[in-house]
């Protein structure tokens, strides 16, 4: 290494740089981490409608099909340890809001802590903690309100950061396309 870029090093390692400089050390610092942070936010998503029922989500990248149900009802994806599922089905309990408590239910009875829910008639959101691993679900009416569509994403308690814009994505991007052969 030149003398020159030695003595630099020296500098940068000790801190003892001009403020100009020190300015650029906490710039190029900023400038890792935003590329750090480029896969979820960056990356190019992807995009899932279901035939049958009409219910669609954007997919996040690096999340990958797995095999179709043979009813068709949806997809799951798989990053990792993360699963996304978005799927959907008809209306068992009479109405929106009674079906998604019963699916609150049946997370709860596979031991899911529900920590947060809200439903509405026109959404629902729910989510819970098991052994290290964070649920996060929503559904909305589809098929003219005789049907729900749903997204289930699952990942370790660990990522809990990088999966809010995830999250977020998810929650804003679910939608009845109206299109479900089935409706």
């Amino acid at each position: 290494m030149p003398a020159r870029m030695m003595e630099l090093a020296t500098r940068i390692d000790r801190g003892d740089l001009p403020r100009q400089a020190r300015g650029m050390r906490r710039l190029c610092a900023l400038l890792v981490l935003i590329m750090l942070s480029v896969p979820v936010s960056g990356a190019e998503w992807g995009h899932y409608r279901n035939e049958r029922f009409g219910i669609e989500s954007d997919i996040p990248p690096g999340f990958l099909p797995g095999d179709p149900p043979a009813n068709g009802d949806g997809l799951s994806f798989r990053s990792g340890a993360a699963r996304l599922t978005v799927s959907g089905s008809f209306l068992i309990e009479g109405d929106f809001e009674a079906e998604v408590r019963q699916q609150i239910g049946f997370d709860e009875q596979e031991h899911w802590a529900v920590t947060y829910q809200r439903v509405t008639p026109s959404w629902a959101s729910w989510s819970g903690v098991l052994n290290g691993r964070i649920l996060y679900a929503r559904a909305i009416p589809i098929c003219g309100g005789t049907g729900i569509g749903t997204f289930r994403l699952t990942y370790p308690a660990t990522e809990l950061a990088g999966f809010d814009p995830v999250v977020d994505r998810l929650v804003r991007s679910l939608r009845d396309s109206g299109e479900g052969w089935q409706c």
